[in-house]
Formats: structure tokens, C-alpha cells, sequence
């Protein structure tokens, strides 16, 4: 049985050079050693190499023979004899990944005292980015998903870094829906303010749509109100608005990522169809829902025509999306900004909170607090370096 095989816990340490572990296992063959776990890594240059091996009766040989090649290969080496494989990690998995720009150590300090006193156990530390943050992604089990998530929150507000909790193992992948806030989300703009300038009533149309997304005016109001500072702009102020839509660092990225893994991605905004149609269609956006705008004689009219696209409706539209794909709740991912998102993002399999007012950033599922959308990426466990690589892959393709 494994569980009582004499094994040797060999950890090599050193400075990294290609050919190590080919050399490690090529001085391994002759002897009848069975590989039980292998674990590697690099940082600036240092390598740590980890084998758990079942020697057989060749234990006293097999630790020489490492302690020896070791040293040829200029190597520091542990060997330590011990019984049986790895203990199965408890159930509980997790994924934290803790994200800042510059990430210190007070803050990684804070988060692990966190882990610690739920008694989960870290299992694996990686990181995701360097560049323009730091992502860390700590694996965890025996953990209280809920529970830890709502203690990390705080965690986040006092250090100042973002962090997202999701439960780990296959959880953590397959095929996902991503649905999208657009204003100050996918855009850096708000597209009402953006109409309201030709009205020559953009700053009285701003100070109603802040109120909103604070949500101190119920939104729906607010959209009427709103909108009836447009009526009378002539329809060609559309196409104007939709060249002067700017996109939000990263948002390029972010939609070309989750394309490539084969994600459906969908937008839904409280703003206008006439502006997001056209922007989810150059992206290759999926889905695309918002607010119509009525059009009478080439002219606004000051109204907005069918349901109003408000939170409860947005929620709605990424159940039925959802639905559409065959994908359940837990599959689903929401990001969004101000008070209009809220609905979605609580019922979303994981809510992000992005460059949020203080109310939603209080009742997400996870904070992003710097100005690049796709670091929402780290947040699924997606590493910078992986994007880069597909993005080198593509462009050798074509």
C-alpha cells in the first residue's frame, strides 16, 4: 500500500540552468524508483525542486545518488525518508487571488493571518502578473468559501487590495458566461453625458446619473429624467457618439481572452442600444442588451421606448442568457460599477466590483480597484504571461 511505503522527500535548491531536472531523472533511471509527486519553481533565477520518490530497496542508494548529483550540479540537497504519499487535501478548496499595485507585504501578511484563522491550509502560491500590478493566486483547502470571503473583504478595505474568493478545483474552470456593465465598465465614458453635451445640458445630466449610480435616485426616474434633456437632438448625434466612445484600458483584452477560451461574454447597459450594438458587434460580443431610444421624423424624442434596461432588468438578462447557453448560475461571472449593477452582481456565480462606488464595492463578490479591465482575468485565475503568449501565437499565425 502506499500509504506505508518507505518514500525520500528530496528537495534540490539552487541557481536555475537548463538541463537540471533531465539530469535529476536520467541519474534516477537505473534504479527502480517510482515518481510519486514532483513540484517545481523559479523565482529571479532560484530554483526549488521537490520530489517525493519510493525507492524500493535502493533508499540508501537513491539518497546518496541525489545528495551526490547535487553536488555536481552545484545544488544545495534535503533528503528527507519518510512513509507513504501526500495527505489528501481536505475538502474546502478555494482560490484567492489578491491583487495591488504595488502589492506589500503587510497586506499578503494579512490575508495569510486570515486563511490561517479559518484553519484553511495554503496549498499553492502563484503568481498571475507583474505588470501594471502584482497578482498573487493562493490555492487553499479545508475552507468556508462565505465565510472567508466575508472576512477577506475587510482584509481588502484596510490594506487597500483587491481580492476575490471562488471555490477551487473544477469550479475554477470550463466555460463560462461573462456579462458586462457598459458605462464606466467597458467604456470609460457615459454615454448620456456624452448625448447631453450636443443638448448643451451635460453637466445637469451628470449630477442626476452620479445620484443614480450612488444609488441615491431609483434608476428608472433618473434614466426618464434624463433622457428628456436629449429631446429634439437631431439622430446623426449618435454616430458622433459612438466615435467618441473611448474604451476602458484592458477591455480589448478582456473580450479577446475570454473569446479565445471559449466564454460567451455579453453586455448589458443601462445607456442606449443604439451606441452598444455597434461596439459589442466590433468586439465580438455575444449579446448585447440596453435601453432603445425613440426616434421620431430623424429626431430624439426625450423617450425611451420597451422595458427599461434598470438593475432588476439586467439581472433578469443574465439568467436568460445563461439559460440561452445552458450554463447554470455558478458558471457566471458579472462586472459592473454603481448601484444599477447590484442586482446582477449578487446573483452572478462571482460579482466584480470594478472601480465601483462605495456601495457596490460593499456587497461584490471581489474589487478591482485599478484602471485596466482585463485584470479582471487574474481574478479567474488567468495569468498575464498565458494572455501574452496567446496574443504572440495569434499574431504568428496571421
Amino acid at each position: 500500500m502506499t500509504s506505508t511505503r518507505a518514500t525520500l522527500l528530496v528537495t534540490l535548491t539552487g541557481s536555475d540552468r537548463a538541463g537540471v531536472t533531465s539530469t535529476v531523472f536520467a541519474a534516477l533511471a537505473p534504479y527502480d524508483t517510482e515518481v510519486l509527486d514532483v513540484e517545481q519553481t523559479v523565482v529571479r533565477g532560484r530554483l526549488t525542486l521537490a520530489l517525493l520518490l519510493a525507492p524500493g530497496d535502493a533508499a540508501a542508494e537513491v539518497e546518496r545518488l541525489m545528495c551526490r548529483t547535487a553536488q555536481d550540479l552545484g545544488l544545495d540537497a534535503s533528503v528527507v525518508p519518510g512513509e507513504g504519499d501526500n495527505r489528501s487535501r481536505r475538502r474546502g478548496r478555494a482560490s484567492v487571488v489578491v491583487l495591488a499595485a504595488p502589492l506589500r507585504a503587510t497586506a499578503v501578511a494579512a490575508v495569510t493571518r486570515a486563511v490561517a484563522a479559518h484553519g484553511a491550509n495554503i496549498d499553492r502560491v502563484r503568481r498571475l502578473s507583474r505588470d501594471p500590478v502584482t497578482t498573487l493566486e493562493i490555492d487553499l483547502s479545508g475552507a468556508d468559501v462565505p465565510a472567508l470571503r466575508r472576512d477577506l473583504a475587510l482584509v481588502a478595505t484596510a490594506q487597500g487590495v483587491d481580492i476575490a474568493v471562488a471555490p477551487g478545483g473544477l469550479a475554477r474552470r470550463g466555460r463560462r458566461l461573462v456579462v458586462m456593465d457598459v458605462d464606466s465598465t467597458l467604456i470609460q465614458d457615459e454615454v448620456i453625458e456624452l448625448l447631453a453635451s450636443h443638448a448643451g445640458r451635460e453637466a445637469e445630466v451628470a449630477d442626476v446619473t452620479a445620484a443614480a449610480m450612488r444609488g441615491e435616485l431609483d434608476f428608472a426616474q433618473s434614466l426618464h429624467q434624463r433622457v428628456a434633456a436629449l429631446a429634439g437632438l437631431p439622430v446623426e448625434v449618435l454616430e458622433s457618439v459612438r466615435d467618441a466612445v473611448r474604451l476602458t484600458p484592458g477591455a480589448r483584452t478582456l473580450v479577446r481572452t475570454f473569446k479565445r477560451l471559449g466564454y460567451t461574454v455579453a453586455v448589458v447597459s443601462g445607456g442606449f442600444i443604439e451606441i452598444v450594438a455597434p461596439l459589442a458587434q466590433e468586439l465580438g460580443i455575444d449579446h448585447a442588451h440596453a435601453n432603445r431610444l425613440e426616434i421620431v421624423d430623424g429626431r430624439l424624442t426625450g423617450r425611451v421606448t420597451g422595458t427599461v434596461v434598470d438593475r432588476a432588468e439586467k439581472a433578469a438578462a443574465l439568467r436568460r442568457f445563461a439559460a440561452q447557453e445552458g450554463l447554470p448560475m455558478s458558471r457566471t461571472v458579472a462586472i459592473g460599477d454603481g448601484a444599477n449593477d447590484l442586482d446582477m452582481l449578487s446573483v452572478a456565480g462571482l460579482g466584480v466590483a470594478f472601480n465601483a462606488k462605495p456601495v457596490v464595492q460593499q456587497q461584490a463578490d471581489a474589487t478591482v480597484n485599478v484602471p485596466y479591465l482585463d485584470t479582471v482575468l487574474f481574478m479567474l485565475g488567468i495569468s498575464r504571461e498565458e494572455v501574452e503568449e496567446a496574443d504572440r501565437l495569434d499574431h504568428a499565425d496571421g
